[in-house]
């Protein structure tokens, strides 16, 4: 789930040899194409370089592609209330599968011609939905590889209530902030979302756990597992001392520290514990109690 600390890890590992990092390309279509956002390398969406000879390859140039249905697309099949569906076996016949098979299609194309432009044999994408992760396993099959970034979910509600600024948000942008969630809601989604990428993993996607807590405490060891779990052989990163500068990416959504320069430190964020309100610590403990053993918290 968004605010668990993934957006750093993504960037350490675009910066590996052969791997490239594209941000959530689950709001591509709209911040992107509609609605012409910053990309992590600073131009607009459609002026970055990357981005248009990636839509040329994936789909004959931006312009060709039907961005409203697209989002129709999307919204019949790319949501948390499928997730029954997308779970439950094979695509099958009927209306959904159809919807299922094309989204997915856009997917495959979209990733492949990512490979293409940035030569990288391993893409990676930061989109959040379990909804999107649940539609590409039928699609990519063993060659998906699932990181499960968990946090404790008193500080991704704490983090989710904050206002933050979006540096990528174009003058004619419906979102100047990053979204906002109660800490009810903020409870709710972290059980839902965290418990489909569980069922994605029972399913057989090759998934790896990261805890946030863990991450931030010995980044070294932690994204050396990472590293291994994605494919890369080469040296470890070295985390500590004044950080790892990740090299400038082409990511489209997501945290604002994709627009940050020079290095990156990994340093824990705590102020929860002394910012959270009692009351919404206490009605996030009880939503979440079920599952927040499993966990750790």
């Amino acid at each position: 789930m968004g605010r668990s600390g993934s957006t750093l890890i993504e960037l350490l590992l675009g910066g590996l040899p052969g791997f490239c990092s594209v941000g959530e390309t689950v709001h591509l279509w709209r911040r992107g194409l509609l609605e012409n956002e910053r990309c992590g390398c600073g131009k607009a969406f459609l002026d970055c370089g990357f981005w248009s000879e990636v839509g040329e390859r994936a789909f004959g140039g931006w312009g060709g592609l039907d961005v409203d249905g697209v989002l129709r697309l999307k919204d019949g099949v790319d949501r948390t209330r499928f997730l029954p569906a997308l779970l439950d076996g094979e695509w099958g016949n009927g209306a959904f599968a159809t919807r299922g098979r094309l989204y997915v299609d856009l997917y495959h194309r979209l990733h492949g011609a990512v490979a293409e432009v940035s030569g990288a044999r391993v893409v990676v994408d930061a989109s959040k939905h379990a909804s999107l992760a649940a539609c590409l396993r039928r699609g990519y099959g063993d060659r998906m590889r699932l990181l499960h970034v968990v946090r404790d979910p008193r500080a991704v509600a704490h983090s989710w209530g904050r206002r933050v600024a979006r540096p990528d948000a174009s003058p004619d942008s419906r979102e100047k902030e990053m979204a906002r969630y109660s800490a009810g809601r903020a409870a709710v989604q972290w059980m839902t979302q965290n418990a489909t990428l569980d069922a994605l993993a029972r399913r057989g996607v090759a998934t790896l756990r990261v805890r946030y807590e863990d991450f931030v405490a010995d980044p070294d060891r932690e994204f050396g597992r990472i590293a291994d779990f994605v494919g890369h052989d080469g040296p470890p990163l070295d985390l500590g001392g004044a950080g790892a500068e990740p090299t400038e990416g082409h990511a489209v959504s997501g945290n604002p520290m994709r627009f940050r320069s020079g290095p990156v430190g990994v340093r824990a964020d705590h102020r929860w514990r002394e910012e959270f309100a009692p009351w919404r610590r206490c009605l996030v403990e009880a939503v979440t109690a079920p599952t927040r053993g499993r966990y750790g918290y």
